[in-house]
């Protein structure tokens, strides 16, 4: 019985340690995106709908992003963030993983 209960702690506490955070999207595209150039579409096409929207100074943003942690082992965190101006071109985009 005492076994038993040492298990099924340690499970928990397994359990409780891992976690995610956002939405999994394919970083192999980012290399593919252009300031001045990639519209808002191809974006949408080639990562799905963002995690976050935003504005930063009258211009939208728009975030990707996915963050995992466990327990044992290291944990995964990628982000895409993505300006764009009032055509709907990206202005500017910042892409950052571990």
């Amino acid at each position: 019985m005492r076994l038993l209960r040492v298990f099924l702690l340690a499970l928990c506490m397994f359990v409780v340690g891992c976690g995610t955070v956002g939405k999994d999207f394919d970083s192999s595209n980012v290399k593919k995106i252009q300031n001045n150039v990639t519209t808002q579409l191809e974006i949408l096409d080639w990562f799905g709908v963002p995690y976050k929207e935003g504005t930063e100074n009258k211009h939208t943003m728009w975030t990707y992003q996915i963050d995992t942690w466990q327990a044992v082992g290291e944990g995964q965190s990628k982000g895409l963030v993505i300006l764009f101006d009032d055509k709907n071109i990206v202005k500017a985009y910042r892409y950052e993983s571990n």
